[in-house]
């Protein structure tokens, strides 16, 4: 397929190759991105507390950080799903098309490696996050006044959102090497 066959793409949307599970990552990004406006509203109504009431809260800070860590987190599912990762440019950007499907599955293969490997070790942070010494379930909690259980929850969503990522490539691989939606970029 020619540059000029290609086919036009939403510049925000998940690639043709990454299949309904990029579809549906691509879909739910929505309830993240809203996480980080509660954010903002929340540091908003912190600072009004705090400087204009002498009231701060014990939980907004906490709060935040949470709601913007899972947009973080959620932030490389989309990555992936959008085919927005990074890449050597300078080289990608030469190769010609049979070279590039090539160099899709490669890095593609590559970061479904990594990405497990990672869940992996995810999963180790998870066993002691989520389970006490006696095998009994509790999470994590942050030592604070307040005291929430974010960390484990955190913990247990990065190992979640790994192990789609690495499926998430393995579709992109699978779909690389098929030749399928080639030029939708």
């Amino acid at each position: 397929m020619s540059a000029s066959d290609e086919m036009p793409r939403e510049e925000h949307a998940a690639v043709a190759q990454s299949g309904f599970l990029g579809r549906w990552i691509d879909r739910f990004a929505l309830i993240p991105a809203m996480g980080l406006v509660v954010a903002m509203l929340i540091l908003i109504q912190e600072v009004i507390l705090r400087y204009v009431f002498a009231s701060p809260t014990n939980w907004a800070h906490e709060t935040t950080v949470f709601l913007c860590a899972i947009s973080f987190i959620y932030g490389g599912l989309l990555c992936t799903s959008r085919d927005r990762h990074i890449r050597v440019v300078l080289v990608y950007d030469i190769l010609p098309p049979a070279a590039r499907r090539v160099a899709d599955f490669l890095i593609s293969a590559v970061c479904a490696l990594s990405a497990g490997a990672f869940a992996w070790a995810a999963w180790q942070m998870v066993k002691r996050a989520a389970w006490r010494p006696d095998g009994s379930f509790h999470l994590e909690t942050s030592g604070s006044a307040w005291n929430p259980a974010f960390p484990g929850m955190l913990k247990i969503l990065l190992m979640v959102s790994l192990i789609v990522m690495a499926v998430q490539f393995v579709i992109l691989a699978i779909n690389y090497a098929r030749g399928q939606g080639m030029g939708a970029r």
